[in-house]
């Protein structure tokens, strides 16, 4: 894999599904003890600060997406 002249990679889609990152997740990235790590960013929900899944994210995300016209 190589890194393109713009910066980016791409993940590979058994990777994803194991970490969870879902299209539209927020991630960071950091350097430890010699190696980049990527994990989620953890996202609270705004009423009551619990940490919501990537699942639950992306089932939010979703809602009210069939109402969209080409449905």
């Amino acid at each position: 894999m190589r890194i393109n002249s713009k910066g980016q990679v791409t993940i590979a889609q058994a990777i994803r599904e194991k970490a969870g990152l879902l299209p539209h997740t927020e991630v960071e990235f950091s350097y430890v003890r010699g190696q980049v790590v990527l994990k989620p960013v953890a996202k609270s929900n705004v009423a009551g600060g619990e940490t919501i899944s990537p699942i639950r994210a992306a089932i939010r995300r979703g809602r009210g997406s069939a109402n969209q016209p080409m449905f």
